[in-house]
């Protein structure tokens, strides 16, 4: 999953706290990937959240 993601316009994300939001976590790879490229593009903290229902 390296080099999939990038961000556009890093002045939003910029020195704030940002929230990834996944419908599955199997291996984290997708968002570890998209974490980091965050990370790498100034974002000052990055979190996950996954959310999941089932009968």
């Amino acid at each position: 999953m390296q080099n999939v993601f990038s961000v556009t316009g890093p002045e939003h994300i910029a020195g704030k706290h940002t929230l990834l939001v996944d419908d599955v976590i199997t291996t984290g790879a997708t968002l570890e990937a998209c974490a980091n490229e965050l990370l790498n593009s100034g974002a000052a903290k990055v979190s996950i959240a996954a959310l999941a229902f089932a009968e």
